[in-house]
């Protein structure tokens, strides 16, 4: 039996733990008690105002009024693109989620009406997210969601006369983007596309503190719609609604209408633009028909091509265009798979691609412009004469003349005038010997070429436009360095074809090296020397005026909707050529001497050269592998100064004055007025020159056409007024122009 006083020491020591434990357990009470008021306090107090808009911001949802996109017009105000109004049929989706079935019943009948799949319709309404992919809506769930933009007014009225059959749908006019080709116009490249903005263009816009774009907005992604994307779009209005916890629509917070887009006028002229696409679709057509002597049909692809017409004075684009193309409604309202997959397939020629901008052709002859500029500043006088053999042997390599040809001793205009490509050759191997040879840096016609801005895009204001390829010996070290791994590796492989192994073997030994056949190539525009018909188009204009490299441009100004001056685009220069004056003026009688006495005369028989002189050379690239390429490249005008340069190019086209010649000289017969005799008719001429002034856009949207300017006729006395008249015969003489226009339709 225990002691009594072990018992109490017993009971005492429990009675203390008791209490320890409430202790602890009243401290730790307190200690959450203090922690949940810190909360609190922090969460009401410090943060109560952020948490407050995050809650009220919660509540608020957007619905979004897109605004009517600005339209893209040529110089005398013709819209290139403008906005149709189309019968819109949409669906509300808040209102589709709130039936049992969550409307699918509706969407079903729906797509009856519009004779599409039901499933299609299901997919256009629904959401995209992360994992999506189109067709969704990427726009506000609280704004209607537009299922077809090109009903019918029969599906219209069936919806809309049955309303108790379509809860949630509605039909109404909306304006969507058009192209509305005045004069047959197409120029699908030059204009652009668009497409929805994408989550990524959001989220770079909220990282920037921006909000310019809405998820219903469509952006453009090529061509002008893509570098006046800002003027063009406009502002969208916002409708700000309350909304409760279960997302019914209480009130209207606030409201912010929509802001039209401003219009943009260009320099391209839809009249000369329609007869440039017309003309370049022949000299395609003529390659594919080309007979030789002996009446045998060559058979030359014709494969693709591009034109451009460029007024020399200013480097603004008059008509630009390329082959094959497309119609670029396609794009309106979204393209399908199948549509974007022909415009990207090799075999129907990769109709997306813009060929006067983006295709690298080897020049050929029309080259040897910037040979003989190289030439006359590097001692190599123009008023001697040169060998032009048959042949010419270098490096034990012999390059031949066209047809090995030979003239004799002749002068460097009259080699342009008969293209004789030995006279190049020699130039350009006697220069390449007096740099060093394989020791050299640098070559002269190399530095010639970049002067001329070849080798680096020219700057044009629509995007992707490429730069071309110049090789010299630091672009030989570069990419030696980069693949030479690659040749060496393939030199000995057993796979490799054995005149490839060659190849590959050289490179993998010196391909660093800018050889003797290099630079004889080079001089005719040959080996690996690439260009756009761009490019070559600035390189004769520059010719023409005098010298200027202009940065070509196709935007003139940008105005607004209501017929206000926002900006005007002025050109700007680029560069100015590293010759003298008597070396432009030596090349542009030679370049006359070509179209008279030259390889051009057939195609200028029976032209005014006295009263409009055209400088011309043509050009047949050797491409391997394919069919040559054939160039035309020109500029012409009032004997007083060249007004346009008009180059074209037809890849696997054969010979430059078979194929391009005689479209290039149609196209110049529409810009003069000028007949099939050589007779000139101004009140023909479509555009002896660029207008000098905009045309007006009035506060209610029409259009009043910039007035038509013309050089006075060659031997016709021009007292005052002689120069208002020949604009009045010309216009007099005009097909109705269809303009104004309103609205975006011709009226």
């Amino acid at each position: 039996m225990p002691s009594l006083t072990n018992a109490g020491r017993s009971r005492g020591d429990g009675a203390h733990g008791v209490r320890a434990r409430l202790i602890i357990l009243q401290v730790l009470v307190l200690s959450l008690v203090v922690t949940l008021f810190g909360r609190l306090w922090y969460l009401q107090i410090r943060q109560g105002e952020e948490f407050t808009k995050a809650a009220t911001s919660n509540n608020v949802r957007s619905v979004v009024t897109n605004a009517v996109r600005g339209s893209i017009l040529d110089d005398k105000g013709r819209p290139l693109v403008a906005n149709r109004t189309a019968l819109v049929v949409s669906a509300s989706r808040t209102e589709l989620l709130k039936m049992p079935d969550k409307g699918n019943a509706v969407l079903e009948r729906l797509a009856g009406v519009l004779g599409m799949p039901a499933e299609e319709v299901k997919l256009k309404v629904r959401l995209c997210e992360k994992n999506v992919p189109q067709p969704c809506w990427n726009g506000s769930p609280y704004q209607p969601i537009p299922v077809t933009q090109s009903a019918t007014t029969e599906q219209a009225l069936a919806i809309m006369e049955h309303r108790e059959d379509f809860p949630g749908i509605t039909a109404e006019p909306t304006a969507v983007r058009a192209y509305p080709m005045p004069e047959g116009v197409n120029a699908a490249h030059t204009l652009g596309y668009l497409s929805p903005v994408s989550d990524d263009e959001l989220a770079k816009q909220k990282e920037a503190g921006k909000d310019d774009l809405q998820r219903s907005d469509q952006v453009g992604r090529s061509g002008l719609e893509r570098t006046y994307d800002v003027d063009l779009r406009g502002k969208a209005g916002v409708t700000k609604l309350a909304v409760d916890n279960l997302g019914r629509v209480t009130g209207t917070v606030s409201e912010t209408p929509a802001s039209p887009g401003n219009h943009l006028v260009t320099s391209i002229d839809a009249r000369i633009q329609a007869v440039a696409e017309q003309q370049l679709l022949e000299a395609l057509q003529r390659a594919r028909n080309t007979f030789d002597a002996g009446n045998t049909k060559r058979n030359f692809a014709g494969d693709a091509g591009a034109v451009v017409v460029m007024d020399v004075k200013t480097g603004r684009v008059i008509a630009m265009a390329s082959a094959p193309s497309y119609d670029p409604n396609v794009w309106v309202g979204g393209i399908s798979k199948q549509n974007y997959e022909a415009l990207t397939s090799p075999k129907a020629g990769v109709p997306l691609m813009p060929r006067a901008t983006q295709g690298q052709f080897a020049p050929g002859s029309v080259f040897k412009v910037i040979s003989t500029s190289a030439a006359a500043a590097n001692g190599y006088s123009v008023k001697s004469n040169y060998g032009c053999p048959s042949s010419i042997t270098v490096g034990g390599i012999t390059f031949n003349n066209l047809e090995s040809a030979s003239h004799g001793d002749i002068s460097l205009a009259r080699a342009l005038e008969v293209s004789c490509n030995t006279v190049y050759y020699g130039l350009s191997y006697d220069m390449w010997l007096k740099q060093g040879g394989l020791k050299g840096k640098t070559h002269p016609m190399v530095d010639m070429a970049r002067a001329y801005g070849l080798g680096s895009p020219t700057g044009i204001d629509i995007p992707g436009e490429v730069g071309g390829r110049i090789v010299d010996q630091g672009v030989r070290r570069m990419e030696w360095e980069k693949n030479k791994d690659t040749w060496c590796k393939l030199s000995t492989d057993p796979k490799t074809p054995a005149a490839d192994k060659i190849v590959y073997h050289e490179n993998c030994l010196d391909g660093w090296q800018f050889r003797a056949g290099d630079a004889v190539n080079f001089a005719i525009g040959q080996g690996e020397t690439l260009v756009t018909p761009l490019q070559m188009a600035r390189v004769y204009a520059a010719i023409a005026n005098g010298g200027t490299l202009w940065e070509p441009t196709i935007g003139k100004a940008v105005v607004t909707a209501d017929g206000k001056l926002v900006r005007e685009i002025q050109p700007e220069v680029s560069n100015q050529l590293p010759i003298d004056k008597a070396t432009i003026s030596y090349l542009q009688n030679a370049l006359k001497g070509v179209s008279v006495n030259g390889t051009a005369a057939r195609v200028f028989a029976g032209w005014p050269q006295d009263k409009l002189p055209i400088g011309a050379k043509t050009g047949t690239g050797s491409v391997a592998n394919k069919q040559s390429t054939s160039w035309f490249a020109t500029y012409g005008g009032p004997a007083d100064g060249a007004q346009y340069a008009v180059v074209m190019m037809v890849s696997q086209g054969g010979t430059g004055s078979g194929t391009s010649g005689p479209s290039v000289r149609k196209i110049y017969d529409a810009l003069f007025g000028v007949d099939e005799k050589g007779n000139i008719d101004p009140a023909k001429a479509l555009l002896t020159a660029p207008p000098t002034v905009l045309p007006q856009i009035n506060p209610d949207g029409s259009v009043v056409p910039a007035a038509v300017y013309s050089f006075e006729a060659p031997g016709v006395p021009a007292p005052d007024g002689a120069r208002t008249a020949m604009a009045a015969a010309q216009t007099a003489a005009l097909p109705p122009e269809r303009v104004p226009y309103r609205g975006g339709r011709f009226v």
